[in-house]
């Protein structure tokens, strides 16, 4: 789930709906390009073929189209000085990113995410992302790593017209590009879905287990468990436990609405919700946080938990209102998965639940991050984005530097993320403060606080990846 310049707007970015069984043959020029190789299959499961309109995994996913005032562009990253004066934030490259996380240790002594591959599933993807990944490279000198493009299903031509298609391609970007930022060697895979619906999306994702097609798979998208019911629900879960059977991780974004979400007609729910898969008792629900980093990435305080809800500076930069419109971290109660094992730890906070999110990183749209893309046509250029689609891809690369430590890919972490927090272990820090209450049209949903233990915000805290990395590695 990501915010660029506008914003998502039904999900925060995210899916919905039915996996029909075609064949496809097109592949897109560019995503040949610079060393990157592009495969198209089959669609990902003949289970899906047929769909009802009232089936729930047919709703369309709006990634952040109906808000979008236009996307500024510039010719080289955009600083902090230069967000500050002109747009009133903040924003971050990838350098100091990655020394907010203490990654540059790791890099030194050769953990960069070598022999690994991550997985990112989106809709439609970018005819451009080769190349948008190559000047992103380029240009802050990462390296470039082999990328992979599958396509499940007739992937349509991209039209730059077409909102939806443009808040995909926005969202496919931010997603390798932020992967490949934290693990710069890691192997990419981008799997390009042929349709916006949650159950395309989420059959692509069981094509991708199938196959193991990676170490760890990245999920930038999701729906309230409400809007699909238990039924939808139940019908899928079985897709993250092979995962875990596999070896493989899954990490997915706890949403960028606060404690609401979206409904079937696009409406805020008013009481709290929580966004599926990343309730999943299978998959590591990553939320957000906002960095407070000087120019060189080292911290001038404890991170916060990202809600911008109320910032009348980010509300008029991304969606073009004083606000206040649903703009935070997503946590909260599952509705429809009891509390796992890994958990009971922290049932003083979850009850007899699923919560989420399980760890948190950087998201805030207060403190955006630069991202190159071409896309729309003509020169293209860095814009500034955020969200949980920034964290989960982040996180995911951490997932690939430890499974480079471990020689192997780890599978479901969960279980070893909590025990390494019991036992106050560094690489897991405690987030300041904050909540993630939203409020829109005269309504307020009131959400969770921040605490010091595991909380239903930032989950059990953010990351020191130098920390954390061999941490993983040992424990999962």
């Amino acid at each position: 789930m990501r915010l660029s310049r506008a914003s998502s707007a039904r999900l925060v970015i995210a899916g919905a709906a039915v996996l029909t069984a075609v064949t496809g043959s097109a592949i897109a020029g560019s995503a040949v390009a610079f060393g990157s190789t592009a495969a198209n299959v089959g669609s990902a499961s003949s289970a899906s073929s047929a769909s009802s309109a009232s089936d729930p995994g047919t709703l369309i996913v709006h990634p952040a189209s109906d808000h979008v005032r236009g996307a500024f562009m510039a010719p080289v990253p955009i600083s902090d000085p230069q967000c500050e004066a002109v747009y009133r934030i903040d924003c971050y490259v990838p350098d100091q990113i990655e020394a907010a996380y203490n990654l540059p240790a790791l890099y030194s002594r050769g953990i960069n995410g070598k022999g690994r591959t991550i997985v990112v599933v989106d809709a439609y993807g970018s005819p451009t992302i080769a190349d948008d990944l190559l000047s992103f490279d380029q240009y802050l000198g990462l390296g470039t790593p082999p990328l992979r493009i599958v396509q499940v299903g007739h992937v349509p031509t991209f039209d730059s017209s077409n909102a939806d298609m443009v808040g995909w391609a926005s969202e496919a970007t931010l997603d390798v590009e932020y992967a490949h930022a934290g693990a710069p060697a890691a192997k990419i895979v981008l799997v390009e879905v042929a349709q916006e619906d949650l159950q395309h999306l989420v059959l692509a994702v069981r094509y991708a287990v199938q196959h193991k097609l990676g170490d760890v798979i990245s999920l930038s998208w999701g729906e309230p468990e409400q809007a699909l019911g238990r039924e939808f629900v139940s019908s899928y879960s079985s897709i993250f436990s092979q995962a875990a059977s596999k070896h493989i991780t899954i990490v997915a974004s706890s949403g960028d609405s606060g404690v609401s979400g979206q409904d079937n007609n696009g409406n805020y729910y008013q009481r709290r919700v929580a966004t599926w898969p990343a309730t999943s008792p299978y998959v590591t629900a990553v939320g957000g946080t906002r960095l407070n980093l000087n120019a060189s990435g080292a911290r001038n305080g404890l991170d916060t938990a990202w809600n911008d809800t109320y910032s009348t500076a980010v509300n008029d930069f991304y969606v073009g209102n004083d606000g206040p419109n649903p703009l935070a971290t997503g946590g909260g109660k599952s509705a429809y998965y009891g509390r796992p094992g890994y958990q009971h730890g922290v049932r003083s906070v979850t009850g007899g639940q699923r919560g989420i999110p399980d760890i948190s990183m950087s998201a805030s749209c207060s403190v955006a991050v630069n991202v190159f893309e071409t896309f729309t046509g003509g020169q293209g250029g860095w814009i500034a984005n955020c969200g949980t689609s920034e964290s989960a891809p982040m996180f995911a690369a951490i997932v690939a530097l430890a499974a480079q430590v471990a020689g192997h890919s780890l599978g479901l972490i969960n279980p070893a993320l909590y025990a390494l927090a019991a036992g106050h272990a560094a690489g897991i820090v405690p987030v300041a403060s904050g909540n993630n209450s939203v409020s829109f049209s005269g309504v307020t949903v009131h959400g969770y606080s921040v605490r010091r233990s595991y909380n239903l915000v930032t989950g059990l805290g953010t990351v020191n990846g130098q920390d954390l990395v061999p941490e993983l590695a040992r424990s999962a």
